[in-house]
């Protein structure tokens, strides 16, 4: 889980300002510029976990294939893209984007109109729309409303940029997804595999005991990425050799043995964050699989 100091991180290198209000009472917001950067491309997160909701206009006289879930999704020319924290995403083509808002937030944000999850465009299949100028114009008269609202002192600003959040996605809900799927040939287990590993990494690094981990079986995963889990481990079984509860499980222990060696936390505390409501289930798994108790582990010191 990411900290405060790492989302600092992303903002200073994506965005032109920072508030002094990152972190308040009313949860995360803000919204900038979208700046391609060089050679049209914008600046890439500097760390795996995105613990935040995005939505990004984009224009421009090009086109991009945008990696959502498990699809490849053509964008041109101007577009709105709703993306969730819980499923991976990114480009794999992007060209001549040459202008754009982003505004992000959290669920604490959000928390007014219930959970953000339970509208359609961040659920699988609706995260994607493509736009006419006009529509274009009107999403991005909304975030030039967010800019002047964020920059006053009015006292209850935060209500007002929470209801243009909240306009945002109304009008988007009214417009038909996207659906143009890429042809390009594709490998389907190999891109599987890269969306889990995505997911998978960005539960980690786990840096607060108090936001365990919540990703932990195959079914979760499969749930987040939108396919069978039957699916999921077919295609895990093809490219790894391995079923997705042991790729998850090298995982948390890989996690586990950073966590004995360089935190202060207890052992109990470790085997919380990491899911394990039980100290006992914890210690059972790491020495089933490494042959140690965590505490004898954290005494050795093994590499």
């Amino acid at each position: 889980m990411q900290s405060i100091q790492e989302r600092e991180s992303y903002y200073k290198q994506g965005a032109p300002w920072l508030p002094d209000d990152l972190k308040n009472e009313f949860g995360l917001f803000n919204v900038f510029n979208f700046n391609p950067g060089k050679n049209g491309n914008p600046p890439q997160l500097p760390y795996s976990k995105k613990d935040y909701y995005k939505i990004t206009i984009i224009k421009g006289s090009g086109s991009g294939i945008f990696l959502y879930g498990d699809r490849e999704i053509e964008i041109e020319n101007y577009s709105i893209i709703f993306s969730n924290p819980q499923i991976p995403y990114g480009w794999s083509q992007r060209e001549n984007f040459s202008d754009g808002f982003v505004c992000l937030f959290d669920q604490a944000f959000f928390h007014q109109y219930g959970n953000i999850t339970n509208y359609s465009v961040f659920q699988p299949g609706n995260n994607i729309y493509q736009l006419d100028e006009e529509q274009f114009v009107q999403l991005e008269d909304i975030f030039r409303r967010m800019f002047e609202e964020i920059e006053c002192d009015f006292i209850h600003k935060y209500d007002l940029l929470r209801t243009l959040v909240y306009e945002l996605v109304l009008y988007t809900m009214k417009m038909k997804p996207a659906s143009k799927l890429s042809k390009q040939p594709i490998n389907a287990s190999v891109r599987i595999s890269t969306l889990f590993t995505e997911l998978l990494e960005r539960q980690f690094p786990i840096d607060d005991i108090h936001r365990p981990l919540t990703l932990r079986s195959a079914s979760d995963y499969a749930k987040n990425l939108n396919i069978h889990v039957n699916h999921l481990n077919r295609a895990l079984k093809e490219t790894s050799n391995k079923t997705t509860s042991q790729l998850i499980i090298d995982r948390i222990l890989q996690e586990a043995k950073v966590l004995l060696r360089q935190s202060s936390w207890t052992v109990s505390e470790i085997a919380y964050a990491l899911g394990y409501a039980e100290v006992t289930h914890f210690n059972n798994l790491f020495k089933k699989y490494v042959n140690i108790t965590p505490t004898n582990y954290r005494k050795a010191d093994i590499v």
